[in-house]
This record gives C-alpha cells, sequence and structure tokens, in this order.
C-alpha cells in the first residue's frame, strides 16, 4: 500500500511539474527561443557574439522594432496595420526632400504632420467607417506607395550637403556608446509597454481586442480608441523613417518594400495574437531580435541573402498555427 501511495503521489507531483514546465513555456517560451536560438548560433561561429556584432544587429533591428511597437498595439486592438512599409517609404523620402529645402527642424515637422495624418486616414476608415483593417491598410499599402512615386517623379532623393547637418545624428549617432536607433527603439518600447500595462488606455485597448461587443456595453468609445492606435502605429513609422533617413542622408522611393512582412514577422513571433486581446510590447522587442540574430547567424554561415525569407516564411507560418492552436484551447478550457 505504501508502495502504490508513494508511486500515485510521484505520478500527482510528476503531473503538476508537467503542468508547470507547459504553463513557464507558454508564458516565456519565446524568451527560452530566443537564447536556444543564440546558443545554437554562436556554436558555429564565433564573431556571432562578439559585442561588435551584437551592438550591429540590434541596431539594424531597431527600425524594424520602432514599427513593430506601434502595429502592436493595432493588433492588440484587434486590427491589422498593413501600409507601414509604404508609409515608411513615404516618410522617409519626404523627410529627405525637404532637409534642403526648409530645413531639418521644419523637414522632420512636416514629416510627422503628413505621416500622423495618413495614420488618421486609415484610424478613420477602420474606427469609425468600421471598414476590414486587412482591406483598408492593403488598399493604403498601394495608395501611399503610388503617392510617394508622384512626389518624387520616381526618382530617388538625396541630402547635399551631409556634412553639415545635425540631422544624422538620428541615424549615426551614439550617446554614451550607445547607438540613438537603439536608444530611441529602447524608449518607445518602454513607455508603450507601460501605458498597456498600467493605463486605463491599455486596459481599454486589450478588452475590445479581446471582445469588441462587451467593450462597448461596458461604454468603451471603441471607434476613438482605434483611431488612436493608427495614430500610434504612424509616429513609430515617422520615427523609423527619422532613423533610416538620416543613416542613409537619402531615399530610395521603394525603400519601406516589405518591412510590413519583418514587422508582422517579428510581432507574431512575440506572442501577440492575429485575433487581438493578447500581446506584449516586450515580446515582440524579443521577437524583432530573434529576427535580426537568426538573418545575421545565417549570412554569417555563408547562406545567402535571400534564404531570411525562406525562413522568415516559416517562421510566420510556425507561429500563427501555435496562436491558433493555444486559442482553440483556451476556447475548450473555458467551455468544459
Amino acid at each position: 500500500m505504501a508502495s502504490a501511495e508513494q508511486t500515485k503521489h510521484g505520478f500527482m507531483l510528476s503531473k503538476q511539474h508537467r503542468a508547470s514546465l507547459l504553463s513557464f513555456l507558454s508564458a516565456q517560451g519565446i524568451l527560452v527561443f530566443f537564447l536556444i536560438c543564440m546558443f545554437a548560433f554562436s556554436l558555429f561561429s564565433e564573431q556571432f557574439l562578439s559585442q561588435s556584432n551584437i551592438m550591429t544587429v540590434v541596431r539594424q533591428a531597431s527600425i524594424i522594432g520602432i514599427i513593430a511597437v506601434g502595429v502592436t498595439v493595432v493588433i492588440i486592438g484587434g486590427n491589422l496595420d498593413l501600409s507601414v512599409g509604404s508609409m515608411l517609404s513615404f516618410a522617409t523620402v519626404l523627410v529627405v526632400d525637404l532637409h534642403d529645402k526648409i530645413g531639418p527642424t521644419g523637414a522632420i515637422l512636416a514629416m510627422f504632420a503628413l505621416t500622423l495624418l495618413l495614420g488618421a486616414v486609415n484610424g478613420f476608415l477602420v474606427g469609425f467607417m468600421r471598414l476590414n483593417s486587412l482591406i483598408v491598410t492593403l488598399a493604403m499599402l498601394s495608395a501611399i506607395q503610388g503617392l510617394v512615386l508622384i512626389y518624387s517623379g520616381g526618382q530617388n532623393v538625396d541630402i547635399a550637403n551631409q556634412s553639415e547637418t545635425w540631422f544624422g545624428v538620428f541615424g549615426r549617432g551614439y550617446v554614451l556608446g550607445i547607438a540613438v536607433p537603439v536608444l530611441l527603439f529602447a524608449l518607445l518600447a518602454i513607455v508603450v509597454q507601460v501605458v498597456m500595462s498600467f493605463t486605463s488606455y491599455g486596459r481599454r485597448i486589450f478588452a475590445i481586442g479581446g471582445n469588441p461587443a462587451a467593450a462597448v456595453y461596458s461604454g468603451i468609445r471603441k471607434n476613438w480608441c482605434v483611431f488612436s492606435t493608427y495614430l500610434i502605429s504612424a509616429f513609430c513609422v515617422g520615427c523609423a523613417a527619422l532613423v533610416l533617413g538620416s543613416r542613409v542622408m537619402g531615399s530610395q522611393n521603394n525603400v519601406g518594400q516589405g518591412y510590413e512582412l519583418l514587422v508582422l514577422a517579428g510581432i507574431i513571433l512575440g506572442g501577440t495574437s492575429l485575433l487581438g486581446g493578447a500581446g506584449s510590447i516586450w515580446k515582440t522587442v524579443i521577437g524583432v531580435l530573434i529576427l535580426g540574430f537568426i538573418q545575421n547567424g545565417l549570412l554569417l554561415l555563408g547562406y545567402p541573402y535571400y534564404t531570411q525569407w525562406l525562413v522568415t516564411w516559416v517562421i510566420i507560418i510556425i507561429a500563427v498555427w501555435l496562436d491558433l492552436a493555444n486559442k482553440r484551447k483556451r476556447l475548450l478550457t473555458s467551455h468544459s
């Protein structure tokens, strides 16, 4: 009897341990995966974990990360924003082109004003007109790219006297040895994480994404909340354009092409649900960094550049599948 009781007790403990492990992986799986990726690549490349390589990867990933911070808010609210790639092209071309015409300060202010205007159009159509966010932002992706081509005449733009302007500080500058793009990425991530986690505004966005009908009956003004998420997304795109334009001191008219895919991949990899109501800014940061280090690791191992797109595709498929599987599991648990 004692042996049977001990066996039963041991089985219960192992079951509890298994449940605890599954709970931990569900909550922190993205961080575990990040550490595994870092360890795996470090085995094949001594340069991978060097300080210079790590800082280079984080700096390169900062543009995608800055945009991803804003888009994460949109997705938590139950919507999508696929227009960020074309919006990045528009904002970068605009700020670079206006730099020599009205000066860096005027160019930055004008760029943010017009980029926020584009975000307001997205927010109005989705929040107030209640149109499907996928269709609206996909159409805006095309429309904004058309605006870029019309504005630039299909030509690339450059800053004339690059050594005589302070504009380059956003993309090339350092503060206490840390690149300004990395600091800007970190600052935005921290501020938005605090807002989404500890304010009534953040709770409203989560409520709208999780259960829109219940949120409306609770007195939440859904249209204004959705509208505001697109303004946040547009502001983050403006910050990314500031970094990109000042780093290159010029811009192609399609410089943002493909960024929407990378941003979405980082967000999904970070565990933010495409169905809305669940997500975390800091996990989006980890997801973006995973993408950056995977791409960097593949290049260090000698794989051609285009393999990153195949890897990104695989990551998106797996992440979406896991998200849907977890969603179904939660639904079955709530009904049982």
